[in-house]
């Protein structure tokens, strides 16, 4: 199985799409961003979008609805493009994933087409790849190229709202980037947006230069549904919002093992940041000693910790410690985690 990333299909995209793709990943902003220009590639003439740029959406879709998009010839151009989006691959029935299946090994006969099938994130079971694809994957990548759109690192990142800063004539530094980034998340669907509105705000009061006081007074912190939060609410005993920020990790289809793994690195970094804070060591010092990419995070974290106990914290990774080895022993799934938040 060939699995190519984001830039090979952008060079494929030069040169001229044919056939089918398989978008999946983690980073559904770049899955928008390059369905929008496989259709201004393909289907240039809106004059002829109506019969030439064909989407459907998960709601409309049926294996029907696939096919009739899939055998009508293009209109006065020499391809067409159909892309189907929002598929929940994970809740479908095995039968139902037949009849993709059969639909798909149609897309040969029809040549004309260009087909992209675009899943959200967590919503297809991809297995442990490279060398363990799922099989919903293995069947469809023998119909679709696959194309892997994984989390940017935050270096490129960096780069990226920078440039989107640039782009609405702002100058951003990249450390205050990073810390935007900090703030809101590696979303890139959110710090295009959250760009664009501070980018009017600095330029509303007539400047063009970003500062750290922008990014903290009009970017809104989304610290409260991560795992930051679920750590700092079982660590405060407040269960109802532990319980509460897991909801929103479920509802983000987030691995237990990932949840258990994330809760428990921030709690060691709590813990590293309170001893720091006993031997009166200064937030920049903190950042130098724990390398951290910004301080912000650092500071973010000691204010949390200044009233929690040493042993509290030593308590709680020892019991995240016991939940990590009895979900890994039993598969317990989410049960574990709950557990935790209960124990404490």
């Amino acid at each position: 199985m060939d699995i190519i990333k984001e830039d090979a299909f952008r060079k494929q995209l030069k040169k001229g799409l044919s056939g089918g793709y398989l978008f999946f990943g983690d980073e559904d902003y770049l899955k928008s961003f390059s369905l929008r220009s496989a259709r201004e590639a393909v289907c240039p003439d809106e004059t002829f979008a109506v019969f030439n740029d064909i989407r459907i959406d998960a709601l409309d879709y049926s294996p029907t609805a696939l096919m009739n998009a899939i055998t009508p010839p293009p209109m006065m151009a020499d391809q067409k493009i159909i892309t189907l989006s929002g598929l929940a691959l994970t809740e479908m029935r095995q039968g139902e994933l037949e009849e993709l299946y059969e639909v798909l090994s149609t897309l040969s006969d029809y040549e004309y087409n260009v087909l992209i099938i675009s899943i959200p994130s967590g919503l297809m079971d991809e297995g442990f790849l490279p060398k363990r694809p799922s099989s919903v994957l293995t069947e469809l990548s023998k119909h679709l190229t696959p194309v892997r759109f994984e989390t940017v690192p935050e270096t490129r990142l960096s780069g990226w709202v920078a440039k989107h800063f640039e782009h609405n004539g702002v100058s951003a530094s990249p450390s205050l980037c990073s810390l935007l980034i900090e703030r809101v998340g590696q979303s890139m669907f959110t710090l295009a947006s959250e760009t664009e509105k501070i980018s009017y705000y600095v330029l509303s009061h007539g400047r063009n230069v970003l500062t750290e006081s922008d990014v903290k007074n009009a970017s809104v912190s989304v610290i409260d549904a991560d795992t930051y939060a679920l750590a700092n609410a079982i660590l405060d005993g407040r269960q109802a919002d532990a319980m509460h920020a897991l909801n929103v990790l479920k509802f983000r289809r987030i691995e237990p093992v990932v949840i258990l793994s994330e809760v428990s690195s921030s709690i060691c970094e709590m813990l590293a940041i309170k001893l720091l804070l006993l031997q009166g060591q200064p937030i920049s010092e903190m950042a130098r000693i724990l390398k951290a990419k910004s301080e912000y995070r650092i500071k973010l974290y000691a204010s949390a910790m200044a009233n929690k106990s040493e042993e509290r914290l030593r308590r709680a990774l020892l019991l995240c410690s016991e939940a990590d080895l009895s979900l890994k022993l039993s598969m317990q799934g989410y049960t574990s985690i709950e557990r935790l938040i209960c124990s404490i």
